[in-house]
């Protein structure tokens, strides 16, 4: 079984919502994946979706560079809403 690929498990409760990860698994192909993924993590009907994925498929940030990844450029503040006055005349804005 180690052979097997790692798939990543995401899981949506209800219509509306959306899906979470709920855990990995190791299935030889797609179909196999969901089957296991129903009988693991939705035994008792906490589920309306499930999305199986190749772990491998996955790109994801370092979460050791975390404070540079995220940090918010400077000098940029037009990105945000607070920058900008509204019109005098402009209605609905």
């Amino acid at each position: 079984m180690s052979g097997w690929p790692l798939w990543e498990v995401f899981v949506r409760s209800s219509r509306g919502l959306s899906h979470v990860h709920a855990g990995s698994l190791h299935a030889p192909d797609a179909a196999m994946a969901l089957r296991n993924a129903r009988d693991l993590y939705t035994r008792r009907n906490e589920g309306v979706s499930i999305w199986v994925v190749p772990a491998d498929a996955i790109a994801a940030s370092d979460p050791d560079a975390k404070g540079s990844f995220f940090e918010s450029p400077q000098g940029k503040d037009y990105r945000h809403a607070t920058y900008y006055t509204q019109s005098e005349g402009v209605k609905h804005l």
